[in-house]
């Protein structure tokens, strides 16, 4: 199976460490919009349209399947780029949500979701969440960890500056969803931060466990063979790469 994987940057690269663990494809295509990340401060209609676009780049590529590693794409753009694609888009929301079902979490726990402001506005994950009867839920916007991610920044006095700010006045939650594909690279950070160390739903291992429920995969002998695409300065997200994948 050849797939695509498409963010709004370099933070989908912690999605594609997992897909390439998993052995489950054959080639993995990922494209950045590093032209015009974050998308997170963007309105829905300019998400949306930016979705299409990255969409007419994938239909270059005979790909099976395409992921919406940015979880503010998958909050907004999901039923457009159906509409219009000609192979299934899957988001990472609805997989975050199956991870933490799936979980020892309880109904009645704290559970913490930080992500952009678009994708917390959208209320999909707190939605969803209700709907499963989870009665505890804390949502931020969190889009100061993104830059500091970018820079390389994942431990410090900026960080611990920067959770301080976010997190010193809410409830230690039993689990914590990382709702943008930034923040597993500052998890041990988060977990640090907060004693208990909180389970942390990653989009990358919580995608590999909803494409194993949905789809009939294989592994693969073979670990995938991984091209890299981005709408601007493509060498510096290899490099990116090289160094979160080791590759």
């Amino acid at each position: 199976m050849k797939i695509g994987v498409f963010d709004s940057g370099a933070g989908g690269l912690s999605v594609v460490k997992s897909l390439l663990a998993s052995n489950l494809f054959d080639e993995v295509i990922y494209y950045g919009d590093t032209a015009r990340v974050p998308y997170g401060p963007k309105d829905k209609n300019t998400i949306i349209r930016y979705s299409l676009e990255a969409l007419e780049f994938f239909n270059n590529f005979d790909i099976d399947l395409l992921i919406t590693a940015c979880n503010t794409v998958s909050a907004y753009a999901l039923p457009e780029m159906n509409a219009q694609s000609k192979y299934p888009v899957v988001g990472v929301i609805e997989a975050g949500v199956m991870a933490l079902e799936n979980s020892i979490v309880e109904k009645d726990d704290t559970i913490l979701i930080i992500a952009t402001r678009a994708t917390i506005s959208s209320k999909r994950y707190q939605e969803s969440l209700e709907k499963l009867n989870y009665s505890h839920i804390i949502a931020l916007q969190t889009g100061l960890f993104v830059p500091l991610v970018e820079e390389g920044i994942f431990e410090g006095e900026i960080l611990e500056a920067t959770m301080n700010h976010y997190f010193s006045n809410i409830e230690p939650p039993k689990a914590i969803i990382l709702g943008c594909t930034h923040f597993p690279l500052i998890g041990d950070a988060l977990q640090k931060y907060f004693d208990k160390k909180p389970l942390l739903i990653h989009s990358g291992e919580a995608i590999v466990e909803y494409l194993e429920a949905h789809y009939k995969l294989s592994i693969q002998k073979n670990r995938a063979e991984l091209k890299i695409f981005a709408s601007d300065n493509v060498a510096g997200l290899r490099k990116i790469a090289k160094y979160w994948l080791g590759t």
